[in-house]
């Protein structure tokens, strides 16, 4: 069976999640194209969640960005609608293209949507109990030719599919987000994944515009492989570091390094925060419990029983964890020990800046970022970094080495395939400038 048979019945389940609401508005728009395209065939998305008021506002959602990107392919839709003379303006054909996709949108808080489904997308919350049951039930109700595809980013797929005796039909298919923005998608086959479903999953990424890159079935994966080994490094030099400058300028050092030394587009506490702090401890516990490592934190486990707890809102701006926000900027610091968050300012921070210094001069991740060529310049950067006898440059080649060892151990552990499938998901997914299996640093003293 082709994609395009697959894709005239489609769900999601926990679509009305932060992943599964990017997921569905992908499928909701293709859809909407298609069905313009070829108003012979019938294609309907059934989107799936136990919240109906989150699923009313997902439907919201799908509207307006319908909308929006309707008015960007307003080319497009001209040629779909030039034998449509009820349609004149633009904004007539825009609204037009909203009620088409709008028609294709079915909604409800029960499996049994799914049951005629040839395409199933899972976006539910990334514990195994709940993905096991959900997985079994949809196996009870679907038909034997459907595929499934897991956005889960941290549990293994083979013990899943067999468990659900759904072997050869599951494939982890890992967006990052938003979906809807974000152009990687992390591959993973499960070692029974049928050779058709792998050709069918390379086929629809190309389809959404989505880069993919290949990720054996080890927990973790890539992305979280390295994003969990790299946040719990930058927690242990903070506890390292505490002792001698006090707990809130020891994180301060720690974030500054990993965004402003290491030219990323944010530092590791605010990914931290921006990810969920709870949602790390989860992710941690299943690779943990997978990998027989000890990935676990202390001070991870204190902030969650204390109910900070990081995140975003629906609009994607950031919850207070181990940063406080105000308009999407980092403005204080959660004092574990008080209870309480302490400004970003002041003496304490001024000692901080003092004893960090300063970074070399002339760049910065938004400038690199927009460069068609910003190799020569992180070369010039991290010889300088090499070269500076400060905390900051010190604490920025141990931070380096680090991440580093941790990208190369993906590619031993056999995780990664390749050095360039690491460094390309650091780069596509989080957006950093150059992958950590690079050598700007690698002979630091």
């Amino acid at each position: 069976m082709d994609l395009d048979t697959r894709l005239q019945q489609v769900a999601v389940v926990g679509a009305a999640g932060k992943m599964g609401s990017g997921i569905a508005l992908l499928l909701a728009l293709e859809l909407g194209y298609r069905a313009l395209e070829h108003p012979e065939a019938t294609h309907l998305l059934n989107l799936i969640d136990l919240n109906d008021a989150a699923l009313q506002g997902l439907v919201r959602y799908i509207r307006d960005q319908a909308a929006k990107d309707g008015e960007r392919q307003i080319n497009r839709l001209r040629k779909l609608f030039r034998d449509r003379a009820d349609l004149v303006d633009n904004q007539e054909m825009v609204q037009e293209f909203v009620f088409e996709v709008l028609l294709r949108l079915r909604t409800g808080r029960t499996m049994a949507l799914a049951q005629d489904a040839l395409l199933v997308f899972e976006a539910a919350f990334e514990t195994e109990d709940v993905k096991l049951a959900i997985y079994q039930d949809l196996a009870a109700r679907c038909r034997p030719e459907t595929f499934f595809l897991s956005n889960t980013s941290s549990i293994p797929l083979q013990a899943l599919s067999e468990a659900c005796a759904i072997p050869g039909r599951l494939i982890g298919f890992h967006f990052y987000n938003p979906p809807a923005v974000q152009k990687l998608v992390e591959l993973i086959q499960p070692r029974s994944c049928s050779p058709e479903l792998a050709r069918l999953a390379l086929d629809l990424a190309q389809l959404l515009r989505k880069q993919t890159v290949p990720a054996n079935d080890i927990a973790g994966f890539i992305g979280n492989g390295h994003f969990i080994r790299d946040a719990l490094y930058a927690i242990g030099e903070v506890e390292r570091l505490a002792p001698e400058h006090g707990f809130v300028p020891a994180l301060h050092l720690v974030e500054r390094v990993s965004r402003d030394f290491l030219l990323r587009p944010m530092g590791i506490f605010q990914l931290i925060d921006y990810v969920g702090i709870d949602v790390f401890q989860l992710i941690a516990r299943v690779m943990a419990s997978h990998l027989g490592e000890p990935l676990h934190s202390e001070l991870i486990d204190r902030y969650v029983a204390m109910g900070v707890k990081g995140g975003q809102t629906s609009s994607g701006a950031p919850k207070a964890g181990f940063l406080n926000y105000a308009k999407g900027r980092p403005v204080a610091i959660f004092d574990p020990a008080l209870r309480d968050y302490r400004e970003l300012g002041g003496p304490w921070l001024q000692a901080a800046e003092a004893r960090l210094g300063p970074v070399p001069e002339g760049q910065s991740w938004k400038a690199l970022h927009r460069d068609p060529d910003p190799g020569p310049k992180l070369e010039a950067w991290f010889q300088a970094i090499r070269t500076m006898d400060t905390l900051g440059a010190e604490l920025a080649r141990r931070y380096f080495r680090a991440s580093r060892a941790t990208g190369l151990n993906l590619v031993r552990q056999g995780v990664a395939n390749r050095p360039e499938d690491v460094n390309a998901v650091l780069k596509l997914g989080f957006f950093h400038l150059y992958g950590p299996i690079t050598d700007y640093l690698a002979e630091a003293p």
